[in-house]
């Protein structure tokens, strides 16, 4: 526990202060009785059982920031850092700042932020580990890192880049609310550090001496209904029209002269020609585009060999007819599967804590889609040893295992589209307008249907073609599938682009990225696909059999392989998230490739990671 110095400066001591009873999001201020079975029990900070005396222990505090007093001497930040002792790559707290109008009328807004410990966290909702908590003392939403296992979903949902994933501990830290002083009736350090009286913290709703505002807004701020955030603002000092940031986000905030005078994130277009971009199409979550796109292959290859073969009637597809190919695909099935799910949690910072990802199937996205890919995967692999080895299974009625094969065969058409919902509904933040959107389920069902068909047409059109049979009619009717994929990934696409344009914001940011940095590979992507909507029109119609059609059959694949690839890749990396303004150096993307590309970041006090897990 922190212990109250006998020269402890007033500035530093929490006020005792009456709110409301009501925040201005409708919540009550006062979160248990003081005769509330929760009340009186000890945080245990570092081992100590002992109790704050604060009279307001149970009452929701937050922090108030002046954008009319900060100067930005990163005093905050550097006091945050010494306190929890983080290395140079880390901060719970930063300064950024935007900056608008032209000499000598030039103006900068600086923004100091840390955790909001907000009314509705969606770290905690959305993190599997369930490593969050909110606490009733002082509402402190408070993370623990040996739970965490280091998967970054929690860095994704918050609007206020408030967790910190460090990528050479393997796992997320962030601001504490200095609870150890709280209880000791201390601001926490940051405020106490602050010199031009920037930063105030107390108890949410009442305003600090010299402050006449509560607002919950300011330029760069991004929407306070995503969570509900626990601080409060004043700014007085009058500001142009136009803002902008001085990271390489192509955003810009722009007053909103017909509304309240609040200011609205719109695109910073630097009318750069197209590019290609290939050198920033990799980025850490290079190892969810092939997971992503193998589950989404695997769930419908199995779909279109159990309802071709079952519902259908293709004895192609029967083990019967293929007794060698129908094993080998099943088996290559779950080896893929088996890849896909090995290379997702290789994904995380700490792997080996993989089993905590089902820890949060009430609220969290992620663990839902664990555990309904889990589900997919092991009836796709009790039918695989039913249908390919029914040997171990002598002793059983002939019925029965042809009953349970349907039964886990129809188990596993249910659960894979299931988990492939969840795994859509992982992407649907409001703090990533990229992502927030209908189209996701566009993309990645159309990836099932068109992926997961050509691959088993492919497979068994090569038998059939082994056999001199002809394979025209099992193609015709697996290419309704792969063309109803490809149609309903492309009309996503168009109606994405369409809808982010009005939607203007972070959303529209991202699409001037697609359409400039990245606008040849593209353009290059939706060629792609265009040609593979074309190449399987013009081989069903054409009708052609045996290997010369088969070897068209195969490079339409390939060319849609590659199309996959870079589309899911560019979904990775054109997301532009609703977070703070950076520094020039600070939290600027470009500054880190930069740092990466010379080598300053192999100096640690750079504040750059060198290699990106």
């Amino acid at each position: 526990m922190y212990r109250f110095r006998e020269d402890e400066q007033d500035y530093a001591v929490l006020p005792d202060v009456k709110p409301p009873e009501l925040n201005q999001y409708g919540k009550p201020i006062q979160l248990v009785e003081e005769n509330d079975a929760l009340a009186k029990k000890s945080l245990n900070i570092n081992g100590d059982s002992s109790i704050g005396e604060n009279p307001n222990r149970y009452k929701q505090h937050g922090f108030y920031f002046n954008a009319d007093n900060c100067i930005s001497c990163h005093a905050c930040e550097s006091a945050c850092s010494e306190k929890n002792d983080l290395p140079a790559h880390l901060a719970f707290r930063s300064v950024g700042y935007i900056e608008g109008g032209t000499y000598p009328a030039y103006q900068r807004l600086n923004i100091s932020m840390a955790c909001n410990h907000c009314d509705d966290p969606v770290c905690l909702k959305g993190c599997p580990t369930r490593a969050y908590t909110k606490f009733a003392e002082y509402g402190a939403v408070l993370q623990d890192p040996d739970i965490c296992f280091g998967c970054g979903y929690c860095t994704w949902v918050c609007p206020y880049n408030a967790p910190q994933l460090d990528t050479n501990a393997g796992h997320v830290s962030k601001c504490n609310m200095c609870v150890d002083r709280l209880e000791q009736g201390l601001k926490p350090a940051c405020v106490s550090a602050c010199l031009a009286g920037a930063l105030d913290f107390g108890v949410i709703e009442t305003k600090p001496e010299n402050r006449d505002q509560l607002e919950v807004q300011i330029p760069g701020f991004p929407d306070p209904e995503i969570t509900h955030p626990n601080i409060r603002f004043q700014q007085n000092k009058s500001l142009p029209r136009e803002m902008t940031r001085p990271d390489s986000m192509p955003l810009r905030y722009e007053r909103d002269e017909q509304g309240q005078g609040a200011y609205k994130a719109k695109v910073r277009k630097k009318n750069k020609d197209r590019q290609w971009g290939l050198s920033k199409l990799r980025s850490r979550e290079d190892p969810l585009v092939v997971f992503t796109l193998i589950t989404q292959t695997v769930v419908g290859a199995f779909m279109a060999l159990f309802l071709g073969n079952e519902v259908l009637g293709f004895e192609s597809l029967s083990i019967e007819h293929s007794p060698i190919a129908v094993p080998v695909f099943l088996f290559t099935l779950l080896a893929l599967e088996t890849f896909a799910l090995v290379l997702s949690t290789m994904h995380l910072g700490k792997p080996h804590r993989f089993y905590r990802s089902f820890n949060n199937l009430r609220y969290s996205p992620v663990s839902r889609e664990v555990a309904g890919i889990a589900v997919f995967f092991n009836m796709l692999g009790v039918y695989t040893l039913l249908t390919v080895l029914p040997s171990i299974f002598q002793e059983m009625p002939k019925d029965l295992i042809t009953s349970l094969q349907s039964f886990f065969g129809w188990a596993a058409v249910v659960a894979g589209p299931v988990a492939l919902y969840f795994m859509c509904k992982i992407y649907h933040i409001k703090a990533r307008p990229f992502w927030n959107h209908w189209q996701v389920y566009t993309s990645f069902y159309g990836s099932m249907l068109s992926q997961g068909s050509l691959l088993t047409g492919l497979v068994f059109a090569g038998v059939l073609a082994g056999k001199g049979a002809s394979y025209i009619e099992l193609m015709q009717l697996l290419s309704v599938t792969v063309l109803a994929g490809l149609v309903l990934e492309a009309v996503g696409l168009v109606f994405h682009a369409r809808d982010l344009e009005k939607r203007g914001g972070e959303g529209a940011a991202s699409l001037h990225e697609q359409f400039t940095t990245f606008g040849k590979t593209y353009i290059s992507r939706n060629i792609g696909l265009a040609l593979s909507i074309v190449a399987v029109s013009v081989l069903v119609l054409s009708g052609v059999d045996g290997w010369g059609g088969y070897s068209g059959w195969f490079l339409t694949g390939v060319m849609l392989l590659a199309t996959s690839l870079v589309g899911r890749a560019l979904f990775y990396v054109l997301v532009i998230p609703t977070t703070m303004p950076g520094a020039f150096f600070w939290r600027n993307q470009s500054f880190q490739e930069h740092a990466r590309e010379t080598g300053l970041a192999n100096m640690q006090q750079v504040g750059v990671v060198a290699d990106i897990h």
